[in-house]
């Protein structure tokens, strides 16, 4: 569980920040050090492949461009094997919308475009954590259906018989919405309630898990049977594919 605010003996859990550009670093590290979270620092691929072996962070700021290899090498690295996934929130340039789709597609939780507010960005690292940790007791009963099981206790999802990954947001979005089946709700609605974000006006990310969760659970996801596409409203659950 993560420590609450403001404990001073307890870390609210570590951050790995990795940015080649020693102020950007600097400072992301101090803000969070102030929220109350343990910070470390990287300035290359390597040394944060190298970091995370020694020590596994509860989740990493991660940017795009860096030497070495770049930040989307390090994500798919770190997402390598059976240990459960560390959360990762990309940091693009402005420019950068396609490498924010790709790295969306490819299990970042979220990303922050630069320049960008150090609170906001303390604002994203508390959000992505807190959906991690144990779900409220009316939301930790296993969900079954007709070849799907949900288990939110274990952050685990079973299709047909076969266990498949799922980064934290997806396994967010796929337990929510079957926690409301034949409900309709608009890509701004689950911003709100799974990202937690009610002021995003880019909810293109919603689109992306969307279609990255039809392409793991979905037995043929251009004809999906769990998560269907209500046009010009939004997205539902089948609770009876």
């Amino acid at each position: 569980m993560i420590a609450p605010a403001g404990d001073p003996e307890r870390p609210r859990g570590s951050v790995l920040i990795v940015d080649d550009e020693p102020t950007i670093a600097d400072v992301v590290a101090r803000y969070l050090a102030r929220a109350g979270y343990d910070t470390r620092t990287a300035a290359d691929g390597p040394a944060a492949i190298a970091a995370v072996a020694e020590r596994r962070p509860s989740l990493v700021v991660l940017d795009v461009m860096l030497p070495g290899f770049d930040g989307l090498e390090v994500m798919r690295r770190l997402h390598e094997g059976a240990a459960p996934r560390v959360p990762v929130i990309l940091l693009t340039a402005k420019g950068e919308e396609a490498d924010r789709l790709v790295g969306l597609r490819q299990g970042a939780d979220d990303y922050v475009v630069k320049p960008f507010s150090p609170h906001e960005l303390v604002a994203r690292v508390d959000a992505v954590l807190r959906r991690i940790e144990d779900a409220p007791a009316g939301e930790r009963e296993p969900l079954r259906f007709d070849g799907l099981e949900i288990d939110p206790g274990a952050r685990r999802v079973r299709v047909r018989g076969g266990e498949i990954e799922l980064t934290a947001r997806e396994f967010d979005l796929l337990h929510f919405l079957a926690r409301h089946p034949g409900q309709v709700f608009s890509r701004d609605r689950l911003m709100d309630l799974v990202w937690k974000f009610a002021f995003y006006s880019d909810t293109t990310t919603v689109t992306v898990h969307v279609r990255r969760l039809r392409a793991k659970i979905e037995a043929d996801p251009s004809m999906p049977a769990w998560i269907e596409t209500v046009w010009g409203v939004g997205y539902r659950f089948r609770a009876a594919p």
